[in-house]
């Protein structure tokens, strides 16, 4: 059993790893955004202190989303490590993903101008967290997430984007807490695929199934 904290777990994303973390037997703090502002990295301290691991799934409600996560990275970098917490899993988002020509989505002509800013606050968030000395981890689906509430169908991590991909929010958050578990993050960005897309040649990080 470990000791996770789960940052925005009032959200699909968050409420849906809490869900999972809480199924495995782990501790799991979730600490409500009152309590714990992310960019306030005394609050960040406060809320992991004596836990394993964090997970992030946090974003901006109304804020600038170039501003949010920069702010948010930074709060979280500096809170977790004051708290003696070294290992970071962040929810990311597909748009920062190579495709299949090696180019992010977000990097593209044709990437829809509306969703530019909070896709390039996502990399600002990174940037920093990649310079923090973490061990961490990204995770986003590889596209979008699955409507409705489809139950975990098998899933596999992949390191290239595919916008039409759709995986259920359920293995979304059984990738975020298997990763969660792994004493060694990396410092890399995953995409989650279901399996039934033909993910097991794509896999790079195990195959996704426990």
């Amino acid at each position: 059993m470990m000791s996770i904290v789960i940052f925005g777990a009032g959200g699909r994303t968050g409420s849906t790893a809490l869900a999972e973390a809480t199924a495995r037997e782990h501790r799991v703090t979730s600490p409500r955004s009152a309590e714990a502002d992310v960019t306030d990295p005394k609050a960040v301290a406060r809320a992991a202190a004596g836990h394993d691991v964090a997970i992030a799934a946090v974003a901006p409600a109304e804020a600038d989303p170039r501003a949010f996560f920069l702010a948010a990275a930074n709060g979280l970098v500096t809170g977790l490590q004051d708290a003696g917490v070294d290992r970071l899993v962040w929810v990311s988002i597909a748009s920062l993903l190579p495709g299949a020509s090696g180019i992010p989505a977000v990097d593209t002509d044709g990437f829809p101008a509306e969703y530019r800013p909070f896709s390039l606050g996502h990399r600002i968030a990174l940037e920093v967290i990649n310079a923090s000395g973490l061990q961490w981890a990204a995770v986003s689906p590889a596209g979008d997430f699955a409507s409705g509430t489809s139950p975990a169908s098998g899933f596999a991590f992949t390191a290239v984007g595919d916008l039409t991909s759709r995986v259920t929010r359920a293995d979304h958050a059984r990738a975020l807490v298997d990763l969660a578990e792994r004493p060694g993050l990396r410092g890399e960005h995953l995409g989650v695929v279901p399996l039934s897309s033909g993910a097991q040649s794509s896999a790079v990080v195990g195959d996704g199934e426990r």
